[in-house]
């Protein structure tokens, strides 16, 4: 096990293609190699329906349910925020938006992880191609009235939801 401390007092205790696990005093975390901040999208199409995105993640061995998202940067080239999620709502889901509004950021999961996610809203948001993600992504368009409803179905059939799509909604004022 590869292991190192710096003058803060953090040690390095792994270090794999993409994620670093580090210790501060007692307290162990994840860091992403390039310290890659996330982006998540709120996509409204012009019919009032919320895309949503679901996925196979090992972690949790589980199909979860999420706002379309993704790493600023994650093709190993500098990018904007705004750049990233216009570029993540396009290969996740093949609609572009008109516009990104910025609605805040935060730490992701604070005891686990040093990563932030910074939260956009999307209008005027139409298809304009298919989705391009290498993932398996199946992509949902469900009326916003719906949500909850249709929200605890996909938990009730073994889906994971993950709490931040909800973050994005409220941000959203949606």
């Amino acid at each position: 096990m590869k292991t190192s401390a710096d003058d803060r007092g953090e040690r390095l205790l792994y270090e794999g293609k993409h994620l670093s696990l580090k210790q501060t005093g007692a307290w162990e975390y994840v860091e992403r190699r390039f310290r890659a901040s996330g982006v998540m999208v709120a996509a409204v199409t012009t019919g009032g329906e919320l895309l949503l995105v679901e996925e196979y993640r090992p972690p949790v061995r589980a199909r979860v349910l999420s706002l379309p998202a993704g790493l600023v940067g994650d093709a190993g080239t500098a990018e904007d925020p705004r750049e990233a999620a216009a570029r993540e709502l396009r290969e996740e889901t093949g609609f572009e938006a008109a516009s990104l509004e910025f609605l805040g950021e935060g730490p992701s999961s604070p005891g686990l992880a040093s990563e932030s996610v910074s939260f956009f809203l999307a209008r005027g948001v139409r298809q304009a191609g298919a989705p391009t993600a290498e993932e398996e992504i199946a992509l949902h368009s469900v009326p916003l009235p719906e949500i909850r409803a249709w929200t605890r179905q996909r938990a009730a059939g073994g889906v994971l939801i993950h709490p931040l799509l909800w973050s994005g909604l409220y941000l959203a004022g949606l």
